[in-house]
């Protein structure tokens, strides 16, 4: 009998082992439905990525459903905006769904209470269309709703160490899970950063975005075989690994300073506790 267990064990890690494609179209056909992360797939915050555009186009002619799931902080209009401005075709733009569009249906739920205070850059302020008047101080609000770093404080991350320490008692929405993005090469922190320092000062954090299952499942159907494709580990691929969904790593995105050879990927597994299906420096067709 445990000679049956360590072979199926065995068959389970041979059929799961990580294996480098180099087209997508290698293994288009396998899968009938596609999550295909923004930053850092499709565009690098500077430019498109042509590559992934095309190979996009190409999912699109054979009929294959696409979901641009992104844990950007704002309504899908602002983010169908911002790829329009760098040169989108508009017909991809019903597929985007973002992780601010869901926090903030909770928000207008009054889920966690009715006044939050708002940490984040100015650019972030469409969200909050509607609900602006329960907008208030940290001293006054419920809740603290985090999209990202103010525009004046961006790198300085002792000040929301300071800003935060005494109002741990509140909670904290999150709604963007991703610590950080490249912008071009330049890195940038992002709302999940300053939510590991409010986690760290003892506050607790719901975090609406990828890796969490919630953000998935208005696009995942049983029925269909889905594959994911994002460059960030501990969203993209986490997220995959924790709705038992097939993924494609994207190495030459936030974590190409960690990759120099083929070698490191397995350390990278065991580092961020995911399992990678397939490996590809950039999305290509």
């Amino acid at each position: 009998m445990l000679y049956f267990i360590n072979f199926f064990i065995r068959y389970l890690e041979d059929n799961y082992k990580l294996k480098k494609i180099d087209r997508l179209s290698e293994i288009s056909e396998l899968y009938d439905a596609y999550i295909i992360d923004l930053w850092g797939v499709m565009h690098n915050g500077i430019q498109l990525n042509h590559g992934a555009v095309n190979a996009t186009d190409n999912l699109m002619k054979k009929n294959k459903k696409i979901y641009f799931l992104s844990n950007a902080p704002r309504p899908q209009k602002d983010v169908a905006k911002f790829l329009k401005d760098l040169g989108m075709n508009e017909k991809y733009f019903n597929c985007i769904f973002t992780s601010g569009e869901a926090s903030i249906e909770a928000i207008k739920e009054n889920k966690y209470g009715k006044n939050f205070y708002h940490l984040g850059p100015d650019k972030d302020n469409p969200l909050f269309d509607g609900i602006n008047k329960n907008r208030t101080s940290i001293l006054k609000c419920d809740y603290i709703v985090c999209t990202g770093l103010f525009d004046e404080q961006m790198e300085n991350l002792n000040y929301y160490n300071n800003l935060l320490k005494n109002y741990v008692s509140k909670k904290m929405i999150c709604t963007n899970p991703d610590l950080h993005v490249h912008r071009g090469n330049k890195l940038e922190y992002c709302a999940g950063k300053i939510a590991s320092i409010f986690e760290n000062l003892g506050g607790e954090v719901i975090y609406f975005g990828k890796p969490h299952k919630e953000i998935y499942k208005p696009l995942v159907n049983l029925k269909e075989k889905t594959l994911v494709i994002g460059d960030n580990l501990r969203t993209d691929i986490k997220g995959a690994n924790n709705m038992n969904l097939d993924s494609i790593f994207i190495s030459k995105g936030v974590h190409r300073k960690e990759i120099s050879n083929e070698s490191d990927f397995k350390k990278l597994e065991e580092r961020y506790k995911v399992k990678i299906k397939y490996f590809q420096s950039e999305l290509v067709w």
